[in-house]
């Protein structure tokens, strides 16, 4: 058993950029990372200021180090459970049976995405099937894209994908679109294919075109699949942390959760926080966790003092 100030759950931008500002601040912190970060598919990323096409892995690594630097301490491995401890702590137990105190914690688990049960589509991704324009949209920039369905809010994303090509088409089921849709994506001369997408073909390691149940076969350069996002919530639930009707957790100043004692940080509670976001959302939620301990620090010594 280890006490620990802060123990961060998860080692991807947010947590490591937390782990960074809390070991500076002379805070003993331990990272736990499974290992599984959900931009794993990807080479390179992209809008980073200073760090554009650097590939993720690269990034994690550096900041491992630069938290190590600092005394921070970090960990392989899965966490199964986190019990409260008092008011504001936490008992965090690991897969292999151990388990540490920690003061505060903060949980950056992330989320996974969900795709459409297409054949090939999960093979591609993050290749040629890509979910963020603003991620890969540079990259394919005026080839053959197409955007899949999943929802009405997919026709103001294709209209979104339309400012890196000319050639886009929309793959949407029959009946779907509204006299609305339909005018704003001809004014912008989005094409518009109707009917149910059987497949995604591939040649020598490409994708190449999109097939039909029909046996349509529309070629395309990259696909565009906005999918549904799904919280690593699991632990926050456990906890009780209040939550929004899509699971993902609610938050107050600097991500602060209900549970006293808890924060998070990047896409457990921001589905749209690209890797720089989440860095930054890690680094606040690292200021505020500090100033916490500062403020029960203080109550203590005052404490101690007039014993």
């Amino acid at each position: 058993m280890s006490d620990f100030d802060v123990v961060v759950i998860g080692g991807g931008a947010a947590g490591l950029s937390a782990a960074l500002v809390l070991s500076r601040a002379g805070r003993k912190v331990l990272v736990i990372d499974s290992g599984t970060p959900r931009n794993a598919p990807a080479a390179h990323m992209q809008g980073y200021l200073s760090r554009d096409g650097m590939p993720p892995g690269e990034l994690v690594e550096a900041g491992r180090k630069e938290v190590a630097g600092y005394g921070g301490q970090l960990r392989d491995g899965v966490v199964t459970g986190v019990v409260p401890c008092g008011k504001t702590g936490f008992w965090v137990l690991l897969e292999d049976g151990t388990r540490v105190l920690a003061r505060r914690l903060l949980v950056a688990t992330g989320l996974r995405d969900e795709l459409p049960a297409i054949p090939g589509l999960a093979d591609r991704w993050a290749r040629d099937v890509l979910h963020c324009p603003y991620c890969h949209g540079w990259e394919v920039r005026d080839r053959r894209l197409g955007v899949l369905w999943n929802g009405p809010e997919t026709v103001r994303y294709t209209q979104i994908v339309r400012q890196w090509a000319d050639d886009v088409v929309l793959f949407v089921p029959a009946n779907t679109l509204t006299t609305l849709n339909r005018s704003q994506l001809v004014a912008r001369a989005i094409g518009m294919v109707e009917g149910e997408v059987a497949e995604i073909q591939v040649e020598d390691d490409r994708l190449t075109a999109v097939r039909l149940t029909d046996a349509r076969s529309v070629a395309r350069d990259a696909l565009f699949v906005p999918p549904r996002f799904l919280p690593n919530n699991e632990l926050l639930l456990g906890l009780g942390a209040d939550m929004d009707a899509q699971g993902f957790v609610v938050t107050g100043a600097y991500g602060a959760t209900s549970v006293s004692g808890l924060w998070v940080a990047g896409n457990i509670t921001n589905p749209r926080a690209q890797v720089i976001t989440a860095a930054g959302e890690g680094s606040a939620a690292g200021i505020a966790i500090n100033a916490d301990l500062v403020d029960e620090d203080v109550q203590e010594a005052v404490r101690a003092f007039h014993l």
